[in-house]
C-alpha cells in the first residue's frame, strides 16, 4: 500500500503575508493566532501578515511564524487527508512532532519560541554564517570543510538533496571554504553565503545547547500517533525519549534531509504534502526522486482544492 507523508518547512520558507488569508477565512485560524500572540507576548500575527521582511527573517520570529502557519493549516485540513508518517526540516521537525501529537500546539510553540530566542542569542555570542555548495558530492564537501577548518569551526549542516549541501561555521572558515570550493580540483559551480543570522546546525550553536535541553526535558512528551523521521539519523522515531534526544542533538548536528526522504520512499511513501509556507521542500524532494507525487498546502485556495 502506498503511503502519504506530511513534511513541514524550516527557515527560509517564510514570506510576508503568510497566514493572512487563513485568518480572514477561518475562526479557527483567528483563535490559533490569538493564542500564539498570548504565548509570544507580542503581536506575531502582525509581522506574519505585514512584515517588514527584515523582522520576519529574524530567527526568533521566523521559527514561531512557520510553526504557527503550518499548525493552522493542519487544523483546517482535519481528516480530509491522513498521513502515515511525518518529518520536518530543522524547525519543521518540531511542527512534525506537534502534528503527530508528541506535544500540543501551546507547548510546541513555547518550545519553538525558546529555541528561536536561544539560537538568535547564539548568533550574537558565537557569530557565524552558512553557505550553499551546489554541484558537490558529500565526500567533496566533507573534504572542503576539513581543509577550511584551519580557519575556525566549520561543518556540513544540511544534506538537502543530491548536489545541494549547506555548510555552517565561523565567518573566516566559511570564507575559506568558498575559496577552496571554487578553486582546483573542485571548481564548484555555485558557492555562496546564505542570508542567515548565525551558524545553524554547527558546534557554534553549543552556547544554546544546555538551555534548549532543559526546555525539552521540561516539556511533556506523548507517544506520537505516527512515526516521525528524524533530521539527525533519518530514521522513523516513535518513542518519546528517542524523540527528545533527536531534538536535542539536532541543534548542532547536520540535517540529513536527502537520506530521510529516501528512507521514507523505501518504506512505501509515494505521495508527499508540504504543509506550510513556500515550496522549498517540494523542490528538494523532486530532486531526490522525480517519480514521487509532491503537493503543497499553504493557502485557503490549496485547502479548498483538497
Amino acid at each position: 500500500m502506498s503511503k502519504i507523508a506530511f513534511v513541514f518547512p524550516g527557515q527560509g520558507s517564510q514570506s510576508v503575508g503568510m497566514g493572512k488569508d487563513l485568518y480572514e477565512y477561518s475562526d479557527i485560524a483567528k483563535e490559533y493566532l490569538r493564542k500564539a500572540n498570548d504565548i509570544m507576548e507580542f503581536d506575531i500575527s502582525k509581522i506574519m501578515f505585514e512584515g517588514p521582511p527584515d523582522d520576519l527573517k529574524q530567527t526568533n520570529i521566523t521559527q514561531p511564524s512557520l510553526f504557527i502557519h503550518s499548525m493552522i493549516l493542519i487544523k483546517l485540513i482535519g481528516d480530509k487527508i491522513k498521513s502515515n508518517c511525518t518529518a520536518g526540516h530543522s524547525l519543521g521537525e518540531y511542527t512534525a512532532n506537534a502534528y503527530a501529537g508528541t506535544f500540543d500546539f501551546e507547548n510546541g510553540l513555547k518550545l519553538v519560541k525558546t529555541r528561536g530566542i536561544l539560537m538568535k542569542n547564539s548568533g550574537t555570542i558565537a557569530p557565524g554564517t552558512m553557505a550553499a555548495l551546489i554541484g558537490m558530492s558529500e565526500k567533496q564537501v566533507i573534504e572542503i570543510c576539513r581543509k577550511a577548518s584551519s580557519k575556525g569551526i566549520i561543518q556540513p549542516a544540511n544534506f538537502n538533496c543530491p548536489g545541494q549541501i549547506v555548510i555552517s561555521g565561523s565567518d573566516e572558515a566559511i570564507d575559506e571554504a568558498i575559496l577552496i570550493a571554487k578553486d582546483e580540483p573542485y571548481k564548484c559551480r555555485i558557492a555562496k553565503k546564505l542570508e542567515v543570522s548565525a551558524a545553524f546546525h554547527s558546534e557554534l550553536m553549543k552556547t544554546s545547547d544546555n538551555e534548549l535541553r532543559v526546555a525539552i526535558d521540561n516539556t511533556k512528551f506523548f507517544n506520537p500517533s505516527i512515526p516521525i523521521y528524524s533530521n539527525t539519523n533519518a530514521l522513523p522515531l516513535t518513542e518519546p525519549e528517542e524523540i527528545r534526544n533527536a531534538l536535542k542533538e539536532q541543534l548542532t548536528s547536520p540535517v540529513l534531509w536527502d537520506k530521510l526522504i529516501r528512507n521514507m520512499i523505501s518504506n512505501g511513501v509515494s505521495k508527499f504534502f508540504e504543509i506550510g509556507s513556500g515550496k522549498v521542500l517540494s523542490g528538494l524532494i523532486k530532486k531526490i526522486n522525480p517519480d514521487v507525487n509532491v503537493l503543497n498546502i499553504s493557502s485557503v485556495e490549496d485547502l479548498n482544492s483538497i
